[in-house]
């Protein structure tokens, strides 16, 4: 009687819900990772770290700029011969995805959120990158991978170390996903999946609505673009190397001019390499030019006042839905005398088929198609120039409208530089997107410690009814 009491009466039921507690709390906790040692926990915590937070940035400043993704795209299927191929709605489309999938992943790495298939996808995704790159770094069809946006520059052999480190990291992943410690319990995961991929695509498509809210290129606002191409004094200069080849009695040879031959020999060719890059200034390929050839870019850049530059790489692809706006801010800059340019790099014909579409009046200028494409990610856009500094940049679809008009320009708010800071916006984004997901990591914690409380209350409540009752006994 005594012995059924031990096992069943006091101990049984205890120890059963003592086991089953012991047996959930570490898989709530941390998975398995209380299986591995300390050593291999901050291995597996490091590389998930460093490779979540570059999944968060590329995938950031490739979503806040879909545009310049999709010529990035464009780019590397030129090098292969298929830019004709493929539709600029696909590229589009696979510049949104693109940036989707890094920034997701990166937001699921940090947080450990289903942690054997974001890591088997995250090796998977830089498997496919680190070959790609390779393919960079020694053909060289571009000369920036296009990583991290306009916001760092990599040369293709630092893109190529680059990724083969975030390989290691995702194979570590891969080895012990279970060993990154997760901040948001399985049952609400859910909940962060769901609102980062909405949060990462609402981004995109809001950024083509408009402009890219972070804005890496050297047009910025706030640029002078004529200081932008000065050198400064002492900069270091390019170096070129000249080879001479020559010929003397049927034998050919390359000199340079430190050990040029005598006249005997005769001159075949000569070839100029460049040895040693200068410096490039940020602003480097803009120019204005007048279909008569006139170049009246220091016209342009260099008068007082306001200026309205139309941007537009090629008028044949441009969205003519708002040209009524346009045609709106020409014959205010008309009554303000306030000089209104068309910069496109487009052919007589497609000036013409928007001139006949649009009724446009103002003058167009030629520009490089590149240089179009990197001032504003809108086509066509416009920018309001200041003593030459950009002061405003609009997408066609957010263009300044009558009311915004009225009266001259340097007492309207859009003649004003904007009060808006990289330091606000930054704020606005960690409100929009990183508090709401701390907030569910803090809830997400709460709860699951206080079910943890309460059934060490339960249990400790059990164990006195136990011990009473034998005492009793």
């Amino acid at each position: 009687m005594l012995q059924e009491d031990t096992t069943t009466g006091h101990g049984g039921p205890e120890r059963e819900e003592l086991s089953q507690t012991a047996s959930r709390e570490p898989a709530r906790q941390n998975g398995r990772a209380r299986e591995l040692g300390w050593g291999k926990r901050v291995i597996v915590n490091v590389c998930r770290l460093l490779l979540g937070l570059t999944f968060v940035f590329s995938g950031y400043v490739k979503a806040v700029d879909p545009l310049g993704t999709q010529y990035k795209i464009q780019d590397y299927l030129g090098a292969l011969g298929m830019v004709s191929v493929v539709p600029d709605t696909v590229t589009l489309a696979l510049s949104m995805i693109l940036s989707a999938l890094e920034f997701s992943l990166g937001i699921f790495i940090l947080f450990a959120i289903r942690r054997r298939r974001v890591s088997l996808l995250s090796l998977l995704f830089m498997a496919g990158m680190t070959i790609v790159t390779l393919w960079v770094a020694i053909a060289n069809p571009v000369s920036d991978c296009g990583c991290f946006g306009d916001a760092v520059k990599l040369t293709n052999t630092q893109t190529l170390v680059k990724n083969i480190v975030l390989l290691a990291c995702a194979a570590v992943l891969m080895k012990w996903p279970l060993g990154m410690y997760r901040f948001i319990s399985r049952s609400n995961q859910w909940i962060a999946i769901n609102f980062t991929i909405l949060f990462i695509f609402l981004t995109g498509f809001y950024c083509l609505y408009t402009l890219p809210i972070f804005d890496f290129r050297p047009y910025h606002v706030g640029v002078n673009i004529l200081k932008g191409m000065e050198i400064p004094p002492g900069a270091p200069q390019p170096q070129f190397e000249t080879t001479f080849i020559l010929e003397k009695n049927g034998r050919r040879e390359e000199f340079s001019l430190e050990n040029y031959p005598d006249s005997t020999w005769q001159f075949i060719d000569s070839k100029t390499v460049q040895t040693k890059a200068g410096y490039v200034p940020p602003i480097h390929d803009f120019s204005i030019m007048m279909g008569e050839g006139d170049d009246i870019t220091e016209e342009v850049l260099g008068k007082k006042g306001y200026t309205f530059l139309l941007i537009s790489p090629h008028l044949g692809k441009a969205d003519d839905s708002n040209f009524g706006d346009i045609d709106q801010i020409y014959e205010y800059a008309q009554q303000e005398k306030i000089p209104f340019y068309c910069l496109t790099a487009s052919s007589e014909k497609e000036i013409a088929h928007w001139e006949n579409i649009t009724g446009a009046e103002y003058p167009f200028c030629l520009t490089d198609e590149t240089t179009l494409k990197t001032v504003i990610r809108s086509n066509p856009g416009l920018l309001l120039l200041k003593d030459g500094t950009i002061i405003r940049k609009w997408s066609h679809n957010m263009l300044p409208g009558s009311d915004e008009l009225k009266g001259p320009i340097d007492r309207l708010p859009i003649g004003q530089m904007p009060r808006d800071s990289v330091a606000k916006t930054i704020t606005s984004v960690m409100l929009w997107f990183f508090l709401p997901l701390i907030l569910l990591t803090l809830a997400d914690r709460t709860w699951a410690w206080s079910k943890v409380v309460r059934r060490k209350t339960r249990l400790l409540s059990i164990r006195k009814q136990r011990r009473g009752m034998t005492e009793s006994e």
